[in-house]
C-alpha cells in the first residue's frame, strides 16, 4: 500500500491541484523578509484546558509560510504539542534544517506561542516521505548512532525545541525507491531510539528538563512487521500512528480516506480501518496509553467518477489532495453535490455525478474522538495544520476529547 506520497512532503502542484485548492494556498512568493506577517500577535485561543484523552498533537508543515500561512496563526490554545515538518539528514548524517530560507523565522514564531500556551511543547520532526533516505545509514552502527543521536540533542538546543519525532517511512521496506535500507533496520530502530533517549536524557539532566522522543508509524501491517513495538516503546514518549491515506490515489477505485472501522459493502479492493491499525498496535504490544492517533485534516478528491453507488468504490480519471478549508469553500453545501456519510465507517463524502471526495467532517471527528477515549489511547494527532486554517477541525477535536 502506498501511503505518505502527500502526506509529509512538498511536491509539484499539478493544474488540476491547484483549481482544487483554490483560494487556500495563495502562490505568492513567500519574500526573504515575511514582514509584517512575522510580527502579527497569534490568534486569540481559548484558556488551555487539560484534555481527557491526554495529548492533542498537530504537525505545522515547514512549507505552508511559502503560502502566508506562519506557525503564529495556530491557535495554540488547543494544541499540546506542535511537530514542526520537517528537518533533513545531511550527508555526514546529521540533522540539519530542511528549508533554511524559511526555518529560522518559523521556529521564532512556532516557539513565541508558548506566551499564549506555557504549557506548549514543540519538537522538530525528521525526515518525512521525502527526506528518510538517510535513515538506515544512521541506525547502522554504533558509530552512526552516536553522532545522529548528537545532532538531535545539538538541534533542539540550538533552536528551542523541546523534543525530537523521527518519521521514518520507512524502516525495512517501503518509501521512496531510492533510499537506504535494510533488513536489520528493524533492530538498527530499536538502537537507534535507546541511543537518542539516553543523549536526551543525560542533556536533560544537566538542563533540568525532560526532553520528548516521539516518532510517526505507518498504519499498515507492514510496518508493524518490520519495526519492534513492544521494544522501542519504552524509549519513546508516545508514537503519532498514521492512520490515513488508508485509501488515496494509488488505489484503482475511489474509497475512504480514514474510515473508522471497517464495513460490510462489497468491494473491488482491500479493506483498511483505523481501528484495525490501531488494534494491530496494541496487539504488537504497544502501550496505550503511548498511542495518539492519527487524524487527516485533508481529503482525496476524485475525478471523472463513474456515477453510480454514490461515487463509492468506482473507477475515477484523476486524483490529488485537498484540504479542508479548500473543500469547505468549494464543494461543501454548493449545488450539486451531495453529501453522505457512512453508517458503519463513520465518515463523510461528496459526489455530484463525476467528483468524488473523501474527508473528514465536525461529526467524523466526534466519533474519533469518543474512540480515543473508549480505547484509552494518549490522545490525537492531526496532519496537517494549514489545511484547517479557520481550526474548524481542530476545534471539534479539542472539544471532542476534552468532554
Amino acid at each position: 500500500m502506498k501511503k505518505g506520497i502527500l502526506k509529509k512532503t512538498f511536491l509539484s502542484v499539478s493544474v488540476f491541484t491547484l483549481i482544487i485548492l483554490g483560494g487556500l494556498l495563495s502562490r505568492e512568493a513567500f519574500a526573504e523578509d515575511p514582514g509584517e506577517n512575522s510580527l502579527t500577535a497569534a490568534l486569540p485561543s481559548e484558556e488551555p484546558a487539560a484534555l481527557q484523552a491526554g495529548k492533542l498533537v498537530g504537525y505545522y508543515a515547514a512549507w505552508a509560510a511559502y503560502y502566508n500561512y506562519y506557525p503564529n496563526q495556530i491557535d495554540a490554545g488547543k494544541l499540546t504539542h506542535i511537530n514542526y515538518a520537517f528537518a533533513n539528514i545531511d550527508s555526514d548524517l546529521r540533522v540539519t534544517l530542511g528549508y533554511p530560507e524559511v526555518d529560522p523565522d518559523n521556529i521564532k514564531l512556532l516557539n513565541s506561542l508558548k506566551q499564549t500556551n506555557p504549557d506548549l511543547k514543540t519538537l522538530i520532526s525528521v525526515g518525512g516521505w521525502n527526506w528518510s533516505g538517510r535513515f538506515s545509514d544512521a541506525a547502522l552502527t554504533e558509530e552512526t548512532r552516536n553522532a545522529f543521536a548528537d545532532s538531535c540533542v545539538d538541534f533542539i538546543t540550538k533552536y528551542g525545541f523541546d523534543g525530537v519525532d523521527l518519521d521514518w517511512e520507512y524502516p525495512v521496506s517501503g518509501g521512496l525507491k531510492e533510499n537506504a535500507r535494510r533488513g536489520e533496520d528493524k533492530q538498527n530502530f530499536t538502537l537507534l531510539l535507546k541511543k537518542i533517549r539516553e543523549k536526551l536524557d543525560t542533556r536533560g539532566a544537566a538542563d533540568n528538563k525532560h526532553y520528548l522522543l516521539t516518532i510517526a508509524g505507518g498504519a499498515d501491517r507492514s510496518y508493524i512487521d518490520h519495526v519492534e513495538l513492544s521494544k522501542l516503546a519504552q524509549y519513546l514518549d508516545y508514537a503519532n500512528v498514521m492512520t490515513y491515506d488508508l485509501h488515496g490515489h494509488w488505489d484503482s477505485h475511489t474509497d475512504l480516506l480514514a474510515p473508522l472501522y471497517d464495513n460490510n459493502d462489497p468491494s473491488p479492493q482491500y479493506k483498511m480501518s483505523v481501528d484495525k491499525a490501531v488494534t494491530a498496535w496494541l496487539n504488537a504490544s504497544f502501550p496505550e496509553e503511548k498511542l495518539v492517533m492519527g487524524i487527516p485534516l485533508y481529503g482525496y478528491i476524485y475525478s471523472s467518477v463513474n456515477d453510480s453507488n454514490n461515487g463509492l468504490y468506482q473507477t475515477f480519471g484523476g486524483s490529488n489532495s485537498i484540504g479542508y478549508q479548500a473543500i469547505k469553500e468549494n464543494y461543501l453545501n454548493k449545488t450539486g453535490y451531495t453529501n453522505h456519510f457512512h453508517s458503519q465507517s463513520k465518515v463523510p463524502w461528496l459526489f455530484n455525478g463525476t467528483i468524488f471526495i473523501s474527508y473528514e467532517d465536525p461529526m467524523s471527528i466526534g466519533y474519533k474522538s469518543d474512540y480515543i477515549k473508549s480505547k484509552n489511547l494518549g490522545g490525537a494527532m492531526v496532519w496537517e495544520l494549514s489545511q484547517d486554517p479557520e481550526g474548524e477541525l481542530v476545534s471539534a477535536l479539542y472539544h471532542g476529547l476534552k468532554q
